[in-house]
């Protein structure tokens, strides 16, 4: 297909549901409804104006997957605002560890007596289905970091950090198939994968998001430098946090997740009384303000977290 006619169904899908936005959010349906039947009737099925083939465009297909993936968990970290120490904390990781277990064991039973799969299919398999998807569940999710629902909060953290708790399944999967070496008794896989993929992401994503979050604040507050390209923040972080994990051997995506889990507990800094939107005083107040209130020690925290948040959840 023609760069032109790309440019046309893309240019065409993107207006068409900013136009059909405000509609959508009154439908019982998430948007992916939408763009899966956009997709089918563009496909090979349709008018078949779009024939990408899986096979052929793999490599490329995963960049574009891994890069969404990576959006949407940075979006999820901004948008839990319960302290680390609440029980709340309990229900996600249960949810994404010991039941995320539980599926992945009921499933590859399910490919090995039902489907006829070899034990190690059946589990790389089940490791691909587990997790949940983090933007199909946005309907269901927290809409902001002052929401404090249990059940939307579990959703939204699970959906966060299941995808690295299935990457050690993932390798187990592809070891048992003879596509991984995990050492000697799976010592490599047990060390490596599983307890520093998961507690090195964590801590990866959580110190970058801290310091670049408070470099931000102090460049701004104590110099009244750094304002502004708020987006190019967000981009950065995703980016630096997933290079350093993955260099390091630790899960980029966990890195990703906790880099916007730490960046949104910046704005605590913040000494506003009043914990009203950042971007609807700015809306007020004009331009000139803008940089006075993005630098001024008692909203700096809240209207950077705004600007962040807002672009990083159109982008997603």
């Amino acid at each position: 297909m023609s760069l032109a006619i790309w440019a046309l169904i893309s240019g065409a899908i993107l207006i068409t549901m900013a136009l059909l936005g405000t509609l959508l959010k009154r439908l019982p349906m998430s948007p992916g409804i939408i763009y899966l039947a956009i997709g089918y009737a563009l496909g090979p099925a349709g008018w078949a104006l779009m024939t990408p083939d899986p096979i052929l465009y793999s490599a490329d297909l995963e960049k574009m997957a891994e890069f969404a993936l990576l959006i949407s968990l940075f979006a999820v970290g901004l948008k839990l605002g319960v302290p680390l120490r609440d029980k709340r904390w309990y229900l996600p990781l249960r949810l994404a560890f010991p039941s995320m277990i539980l599926t992945v064991m009921l499933l590859t039973a399910i490919g090995v007596f039902l489907l006829g799969l070899p034990a190690a299919a059946a589990l790389l398999l089940a490791a691909i289905l587990a997790p949940t998807d983090p933007v199909l569940a946005s309907d269901v999710q927290v809409q902001d970091s002052s929401d404090r629902d249990r059940l939307r909060f579990g959703l939204t953290a699970e959906g966060g950090l299941n995808d690295g708790a299935a990457f050690p399944v993932v390798m187990l999967a592809l070891g048992l198939l003879g596509l991984y070496d995990f050492g000697g008794g799976g010592w490599r896989w047990l060390a490596v994968d599983v307890v520093w993929a998961i507690a090195g992401g964590l801590g990866i994503g959580g110190a970058l998001g801290v310091l670049i979050g408070k470099l931000v604040l102090y460049l701004r507050t104590r110099h009244q430098e750094a304002v502004g390209l708020d987006e190019f923040l967000a981009l950065g972080l995703i980016a630096i946090a997933y290079g350093v994990a993955q260099l390091s051997f630790a899960s980029g995506f966990l890195a990703v997740f906790a880099a916007g889990l730490a960046l949104q507990r910046i704005k605590e800094h913040s000494k506003q009384n009043n914990p009203s939107s950042a971007a609807k005083v700015t809306m007020v107040l004009g331009a000139e303000r803008e940089t006075k209130l993005a630098t001024h020690s008692h909203h700096a925290g809240v209207y950077m977290m705004d600007a962040v948040q807002g672009f990083n959840g159109q982008l997603e």
